[in-house]
């Protein structure tokens, strides 16, 4: 099955996703990463690698589905099976949906649907709850509230600081994420509407 990455950040999901790729454990091809920052690490990290990106200004586009049909004719040009999103920090709108329905899937790190959107790591900490965790979800037109396919809990400890349950919950991330594709992959992706 071949994958189209998306990410606006460091990468460092791109980089498991790769790791996993690159060692069996997702049987993937990572054939793509689609990313909506110029300056963005994980640009660097797809290059060394000699993974296609497709990097775009959204502002030099009219719309929102100008830009989101010029990705969707790439991802139909390279025969993308599955849009993976990690760390992408746009909205998927009704383009897109409507070209790869029931093909896209979001990282988040919450246990939706506590805490959608940004700084959810920072809001479960400052809201004291004992554990928080990660969904693997859907992508539909709200902001993380697509039918979830899985979720894994990582606890908060009472020593945590932010930053260490923001490393737990990434290592989290980092473990659950490629195996999930895969899973996907195996099921060859088949989705229940």
């Amino acid at each position: 099955m071949k994958l189209a990455i998306f990410a606006s950040g460091n990468g460092s999901n791109f980089a498991a996703l790769l790791r996993a790729s690159q060692t069996g454990a997702l049987a993937g091809e990572i054939a793509l990463l689609v990313c909506d920052r110029a300056e963005a690490l994980v640009i660097e990290r797809a290059k060394s690698q000699g993974i296609a990106t497709l990097v775009f200004n959204p502002r030099a586009f009219e719309t929102k589905a100008a830009f989101e049909k010029m990705i969707a004719q790439r991802l139909v040009e390279l025969t993308i099976e599955l849009v993976v999103l990690a760390g992408y920090m746009r909205l998927i709108g009704p383009t897109l949906l409507a070209a790869y329905e029931g093909r896209i899937i979001n990282l988040h790190p919450s246990l939706l649907p506590l805490y959608p959107g940004k700084a959810a790591i920072e809001q479960a900490y400052n809201a004291g709850d004992a554990q928080t965790g990660i969904t693997i979800h859907y992508v539909d037109a709200g902001m993380d509230t697509g039918r979830p396919i899985a979720q894994f809990k990582v606890p908060r400890l009472k020593t945590d600081t932010l930053d260490q349950l923001e490393e737990r919950i990434h290592q989290a991330e980092y473990k659950h994420y490629p195996a999930v594709i895969q899973a996907l992959i195996q099921s060859k992706g088949t989705v229940a509407k």
